[in-house]
């Protein structure tokens, strides 16, 4: 058995082989319910992914999005299909995903967000991810709508260290984020 060796890559630079066998192992780790908007969802930007001579291990990615704070239209880091599979958990994997992900984010975004389900919420709160305090909404078709079933699950990290929001913004406001089909968070 092969030590796990994380690797890092745009999605442009994934063969149709890899990007299968990322979406088969997600919809695995998800038990299903990954769907084709999700799938969607983790496309176009940074993938991180640790593997051994068994296959995948851990997955995860992040994409930009828009988020309307403030006044303000920020770019920023999505993180999405993070997976550690079943019988390897706990020994890591996904810490090593989140850190290529989270020097993404430290090198090209205002912050990071992602939404995190209660069994997934201890790794993010353990690397310094937060419950962002305010409201959530989106940007829909008929306006800002907010997204109440995302409040208290939508996590936030400074980029570099910074505090989310930047200094001397409410920390209560509402984040607004760009519409996207499937689920928005």
């Amino acid at each position: 058995m092969t030590d796990p060796t994380l690797h890092t890559a745009h999605t442009c630079r994934l063969s149709p082989a890899a990007l299968d066998e990322i979406h088969a192992f997600l919809d695995t780790a998800f038990a299903g319910t990954f769907d084709a908007d999700d799938w969607d969802h983790a496309l176009g930007g940074i993938h991180a992914w640790v593997r051994d001579a068994s296959g995948l291990l851990a997955h995860g990615s992040v994409v930009q999005r828009r988020v309307v704070h403030a006044g303000r239209s920020r770019r920023v880091g999505y993180v999405e299909g993070v997976a550690v599979r079943a019988d390897r958990r706990r020994e890591g994997l996904g810490g090593r995903v989140m850190a290529a992900l989270e020097e993404v984010v430290d090198g090209a975004y205002v912050f990071g967000a992602l939404s995190a389900s209660a069994a997934g919420a201890p790794l993010y709160t353990a690397r310094g991810w937060t419950v962002w305090p305010g409201r959530i909404a989106v940007q829909g078709a008929r306006g800002v709508e907010r997204l109440p079933d995302e409040e208290g699950s939508t996590y936030v990290r400074g980029a570099g260290g910074a505090p989310v929001p930047p200094a001397g913004e409410a920390a209560t406001d509402v984040l607004v984020f760009d519409w996207r089909d499937g689920d928005v968070l």
